[in-house]
């Protein structure tokens, strides 16, 4: 009985460090608000409203890139389709969780450099995804294994 070892390819690697990324970004904030003239801050992260989708993704792209080493054979999920559904699952809770953001007005930036120091989570989440993205892409180009 021999295993099915198939190499981590370049996507596969980048998949991994782009769900990485994002999970960090999760438990870091991604929204702050007060802070000043002796007021406490407040602040939140991934797991409020539809956040959590984002964090979902994540996990979800860091169990697809195992996968492959739970079988003998080469598993008919390991697709690049299934990392761009889950990656587009993650762009939309992600885009969706901003939105919601904006509209409670749960941004307040008193100097230009507050928009990456007070919500580093959203930033690292974003850029997470990024990665997540281009890593579905690099997968299209690669020739499909039987």
């Amino acid at each position: 009985m021999t295993m099915h070892r198939r190499p981590a390819g370049r996507s596969r690697r980048l998949a991994a460090i782009g769900a990485a990324l994002t999970l960090v970004g999760c438990f870091l904030p991604w929204w702050s608000r007060g802070g000043g003239l002796g007021l406490p801050q407040l602040s939140g992260t991934a797991f409020e409203s539809t956040g959590i989708v984002v964090f979902a993704a994540a996990i979800a792209t860091l169990a697809l890139v195992t996968l492959p080493y739970a079988s003998e054979r080469p598993v008919s999920a390991d697709r690049w389709t299934s990392y761009a559904l889950i990656t587009a699952a993650g762009w939309i809770g992600f885009a969706y969780r901003i939105v919601e953001l904006a509209t409670q007005r749960a941004f307040s930036f008193a100097e230009p450099a507050d928009i990456v120091t007070k919500v580093p989570g959203l930033w690292l989440a974003g850029i997470g995804l990024v990665i997540l993205t281009r890593a579905a892409y690099e997968m299209r180009q690669e020739p499909r294994l039987r």
